[in-house]
């Protein structure tokens, strides 16, 4: 008894090491999950992230019967289960072991692989003081029920993994905060530097063509007055960017807001209620930026409409031009590194970008963004 508590202990120690090291979540989860496994009598696992909407997310596993791996692990992901039911109604605090569960009833059912024996599984919420995060599930061939003891060791792993999460998420926090108030500070330095510097060249630029009677002359500070005008808007486009007045009010006036600043003149269609997670706004803030320079830079035309959807799980951006539009000639290639930028910023939150254009034929930028 004594040497498998030494050997619960080493596990833990082991597994703390692993969480207070690593930075990134989805490593961090994979790394404790294989951890855990190898160290204990339970061969395989599963960790579900789930929201406050009830939304899963099946981010961690190791060691997944053939069954259970089938399809992108669609079985462990599809259809209700008690463990989830039960988390989701705040009614599962401890280890459990779970009777049976319907989804790997169903994925044994379902599927022609092999299940490698699994017909039972533990769980344990991950939580942290009174914020709960996800399950984590663990199962072993053959074995309908664990004992008190492994439950117990599962508890501590749970409470490790979930105060690592924790520091994780608080860290990405203070790490948004540092970027907004850097962006500010640019922000900031740019109008008080370059944007008023701009702004006097402007002035001169006018007041040479008041001074001067010379044709040549006079076009010439009417051409840098118009240049300088250009840039003058892209200045106060990019201020705006880094620090967008009008997004406190909401996404919407926050994009009418830039529109303006372009100089476009906006249709907007809602449908749904908008209250987005913050950085669900935030990227589709900056993706309708993106939208919205090259409708000013290259459509031809200063007329956008914007469709928004908002639904249950997903929000749905339509920016719209009835401008020049473009032909890739390369369907995998990006036209520029604004396009690229959009799917860039859509990917990170496990959302998509695409669009329909052709020359002479305007351009539909479609986002979708789940949350």
């Amino acid at each position: 008894m004594l040497s498998n508590e030494l050997s619960n202990i080493e596990l833990l120690k082991e597994i703390a090491e692993l969480l207070n090291e690593e930075t990134e979540m989805e490593k961090m989860l994979q790394g404790a999950l294989q951890k855990l496994l190898d160290g204990t009598l339970f061969e395989t696992g599963w960790i579900f992230f789930i929201d406050e909407k009830g939304k899963q997310q099946l981010i961690a596993h190791e060691n997944l019967p053939n069954a259970l791996k089938q399809d992108d692990c669609i079985h462990l992901q599809k259809d209700s289960c008690w463990c989830v039911s039960r988390f989701q109604k705040g009614e599962l605090k401890k280890a459990s072991n779970i009777i049976e569960c319907k989804r790997i009833v169903n994925a044994r059912k379902m599927s022609n692989e092999d299940s490698g024996g699994i017909t039972h599984h533990a769980t344990v919420p991950l939580q942290s003081g009174q914020e709960s995060f996800g399950l984590l599930n663990v199962a072993t061939p053959n074995t309908i029920r664990f004992s008190d003891g492994e439950l117990a060791l599962l508890e501590s792993v749970a409470f490790q993994i979930g105060s690592a999460i924790k520091r994780i998420l608080l860290t990405r926090q203070e790490q948004q905060v540092a970027l907004v108030q850097e962006r500010n500070r640019l922000a900031r330095d740019l109008h008080d530097s370059v944007n008023q510097l701009l702004f006097s060249v402007t002035l001169t630029a006018r007041g040479g063509i008041e001074m001067t009677e010379q044709p040549d002359i006079k076009d010439t500070f009417k051409e840098i007055q118009y240049l300088t005008q250009e840039a003058l808007t892209e200045m106060r486009a990019l201020i705006w960017q880094l620090r967008p007045k009008g997004l406190e009010s909401g996404i919407i006036e926050g994009l009418k807001g830039y529109g303006d600043i372009l100089g476009l003149t906006m249709t907007v269609k809602v449908k749904g209620v908008v209250n987005l997670p913050a950085i669900i706004e935030e990227t589709l803030f900056r993706i309708a930026q993106e939208a919205l320079n090259n409708i000013r830079k290259h459509s031809g035309v200063l007329i956008a409409e914007l469709y928004l959807t908002v639904t249950s799980t997903d929000v749905l951006l339509v920016v719209k031009d009835e401008g020049c539009g473009f032909h890739m000639k390369e369907p995998n290639k990006l036209r520029s590194i604004g396009l690229q930028s959009m799917k860039d910023r859509a990917s990170f939150v496990g959302g998509t970008v695409d669009w329909v254009t052709g020359c002479e034929k305007g351009t539909e930028i479609l986002v979708r963004l789940p949350y």
